[in-house]
């Protein structure tokens, strides 16, 4: 709940570990071709979910919602409130990831403000130091909402380190979306261990790369991203919340 990436070593370290269900949700692709990338790599024994976490606002005032459960695609830089009206018209689940983790990630006031539009609030993260999931617990208890876990895996080896059960069996998007939206009762379990903190501590670093040269490609070097809000694809829809 969830990855960055996937291909076939992703499944293979997914079914080592365990687990059922995976929700898929990279960086600045598009919902089509999430979903055809999570279809992909389904099969029996582990379901891919295709989602998106939408980068609201411009760079420098950026807070993440992961949508599950799309039935049309949404662009990133758009307003905040932007965004969750319209997941709120899909009926999507609307998760919190990362809450209070540095300039990316939605804080308690946000969180408190629009807890009725929000489903749930990231309490373990794989990529987060002790101290961020502690603020994420803190979160969730002071607003009243359900947690999650997740890898949040950038890195192959991440997969797997953290993960959410749930006591009912999911085995479609809508059952996953429907035991989000209700509240279905869950636990947040990780690993643990000096090999799962290392893992969190690489992944850590690997934000810096996201935050540094990463963030320079994408506005310099790159071009618009596919999930502009001017991209052609949303035929000038989002053109009253876009912040670019």
């Amino acid at each position: 709940m969830h990855v960055k990436l996937l291909d076939e070593r992703v499944v293979s370290r997914a079914k080592a570990r365990g687990i059922d269900v995976l929700v898929y949700a990279p960086h600045f692709t598009r919902l089509p071709d999430i979903r055809a990338r999570a279809a992909r790599f389904s099969d029996d024994d582990l379901l891919v979910v295709p989602a998106r976490e939408v980068f609201t606002g411009p760079w420098y005032d950026r807070r993440h919602l992961l949508a599950v459960g799309l039935t049309d695609p949404v662009p990133d830089f758009i307003t905040f409130r932007g965004a969750l009206d319209e997941f709120d018209r899909q009926d999507a689940a609307v998760l919190v990831p990362h809450p209070e983790m540095l300039n990316v990630s939605c804080d308690r006031e946000d969180v408190a403000a629009n807890a009725g539009l929000v489903d749930a609030v990231e309490t373990y993260n794989a990529k987060c130091l002790p101290h961020q999931n502690r603020r994420g617990r803190a979160v969730a208890r002071e607003t009243g909402l359900p947690g999650f876990g997740s890898s949040y895996a950038h890195l192959r080896r991440t997969v797997g380190e953290a993960w959410t059960v749930f006591d009912d069996s999911i085995d479609s998007v809508t059952d996953l979306v429907d035991a989000l939206r209700s509240g279905a009762s869950r636990r947040v379990v990780h690993r643990g261990g000096l090999g799962h903190h290392l893992r969190g501590l690489v992944e850590f670093a690997h934000l810096g790369y996201e935050n540094s040269w990463g963030k320079l490609d994408r506005l310099f070097l790159s071009g618009t991203e596919p999930t502009h809000p001017s991209n052609v694809a949303y035929r000038d829809r989002f053109d009253d919340v876009t912040t670019y």
